[in-house]
């Protein structure tokens, strides 16, 4: 499967699992990254760290090691 770190700039992805364990998979749900979302990839940075993502109709900047805990599919 894809994560959120390997997904291009415009696209939106729909999120299948959370990898990860208690403290840092929970802070990732309370931004509101639960099963089911749809994510928006706005801007990556430069260098690839941090990316911008629209969720929920809230603009969020996230770490590559917390985007690649998102496992995601591509919406068609």
């Amino acid at each position: 499967m894809k994560t959120l770190r390997e997904v291009e700039c415009g696209k939106t992805v729909k999120t299948v699992k959370l990898h990860g364990e208690g403290a840092v998979k929970r802070r990732i749900m309370d931004m509101g990254i639960t099963k089911g979302v749809e994510i928006f990839v706005r801007k990556v940075a430069p260098l690839g760290d941090p990316i911008e993502v629209k969720v929920r109709g809230y603009e969020l900047s996230l770490r590559k090691a917390d985007a690649e805990m998102i496992e995601v599919q591509e919406e068609y």
